[in-house]
């Protein structure tokens, strides 16, 4: 297992940016994903990007193709979201997730919650309009 600590989030006016950070620890050589997640009150939880950390391919939602970028760094066991141009419907508390495996993961790291297993507390970001 690997605990995980977001940090990053806060509030901002429509159009700017943040960036948030996922902090793992414990057994991360054995992360084979890492995702960003989000919940907005009275809204399910939904996958916003994902990333894996084997071999460095993306997910990204719809609503965040184009503006989100997901990064990890290997040597900091640290997960980012570079979240440009902001909307108000980005307002949701963000969490970090990840994967562990003793098996090499090739595919696809997505935004379905059953894939990752350990999870963060997570981090609120507003955006006002």
């Amino acid at each position: 297992q690997v605990q995980l600590v977001e940090s990053g989030g806060g509030s901002v006016q429509a159009g700017g940016s943040l960036r948030l950070s996922c902090a793992a620890s414990g057994a991360t050589y054995m992360v084979r994903c890492m995702g960003w997640f989000r919940q907005a009150p009275g809204n399910e939880r939904e996958g916003v990007a994902g990333f894996n950390t084997g071999y460095g391919n993306t997910y990204y939602s719809d609503s965040a193709k184009g503006r989100f970028t997901i990064s990890y760094d290997n040597a900091k066991n640290t997960l980012y979201l570079q979240m440009n141009n902001l909307k108000a419907e980005d307002t949701a508390m963000y969490y970090c997730a990840a994967r562990v495996s003793a098996f090499r993961w090739r595919g696809s790291c997505g935004g379905r919650e059953d894939d990752y297993g350990d999870w963060g507390q997570g981090t609120q970001v507003t955006v006002s309009s």
